[in-house]
């Protein structure tokens, strides 16, 4: 048996409190939801006081607005969120439980599905309030790699999205299911990749520090460059820790152990990495096009 690190005692609540006989608990997952919308939306506040960042030294939005702005926004990752893991991940078991689609404080949101929502309600804001929409996603992507690394890391505490199987010493022996269903290996002693820790370290902290780099290069003054950047690392850090986070159990099959959904059982793509591919390709299309115009 390999060495490997027990789960810390953490519970997927901070606190329970009991009125009336109902328990009330503020969660990891809910807390790391309101921090990282706190934190962005204190970012895209201090850039919007700083039109010397933009182009023609302009702000395309007064910072007053921005409070319009972050109602939309929360709607969109709510909403685009749950949606899209409902949809891409479980639709079978909501299917049969509809009522706990709305039970968001208990995880299960998608990525993808809150970056297509905050898209969509960034849109509207951008078409009701005349602001350039390249500029504005200049400014959310700088501002969304806190929350991303506040997420994975709520992951981690619940316990969810754990990764492969591993025999290396930083293997992690997460509790229920996880420690139980490794191939050869005794119940409740299955090591497995930390994954969330590995998300977090990538999609947040990595490229939030080549973000910010690219923010103190000036790029902010060539609209599509930060988004291009951002759409590009996040797909790149998606598509790599896929290599070692366990598929959602209804692509695993049989003759699917790793849970592709497209190519062979062998050599293939997860749902992540074939969402994210997309992304990339947007985020190659968004940096050619914010060198020609600034050429």
């Amino acid at each position: 048996m390999h060495a490997a690190i027990p789960f810390p005692d953490i519970g997927p609540a901070l606190f329970t409190i009991a009125v009336a006989g109902y328990e009330f608990s503020l969660r990891w997952y809910a807390l790391a939801y309101l921090a990282g919308i706190l934190i962005g939306w204190r970012i895209v506040t201090a850039l919007m006081r700083r039109p010397a960042l933009w182009p023609a030294g302009r702000a395309p939005m007064e910072p007053a607005g921005i409070e319009d702005l972050l109602t939309a926004i929360i709607l969109g990752v709510v909403i685009g969120g749950r949606l899209g893991f409902v949809l891409l991940y479980q639709p079978g078991y909501y299917l049969t439980h509809p009522f706990e689609i709305l039970r968001v404080w208990e995880g299960g949101m998608s990525f993808h599905g809150g970056f297509l929502g905050v898209v969509a309600a960034g849109l509207w804001f951008c078409r009701c309030h005349a602001v350039p929409p390249l500029q504005l996603a200049d400014a959310l992507a700088l501002a969304v790699t806190p929350g991303l690394f506040l997420g994975r890391i709520a992951n981690f505490i619940n316990a969810e999205l754990w990764g492969r199987p591993t025999d290396l010493p930083w293997g992690m022996i997460f509790p229920g299911e996880a420690a139980q269903t490794c191939a050869g290996i005794a119940p409740g002693t299955c090591a497995r990749h930390p994954s969330q820790l590995y998300e977090a370290g990538l999609e947040g902290l990595v490229l939030g520090l080549v973000l910010l780099f690219l923010l103190r290069r000036g790029a902010l003054k060539s609209a599509g460059r930060i988004t291009g950047a951002f759409l590009i690392g996040y797909g790149l850090a998606r598509g790599f820790v896929e290599l070692f986070r366990v598929a959602d159990a209804q692509y695993i099959t049989p003759d699917n152990p790793l849970g592709h959904v497209i190519g062979g059982a062998a050599i293939g793509l997860s749902m992540g990495q074939l969402l994210s591919l997309p992304m990339i390709a947007a985020g190659v299309w968004l940096l050619l096009r914010s060198r020609r115009s600034a050429a």
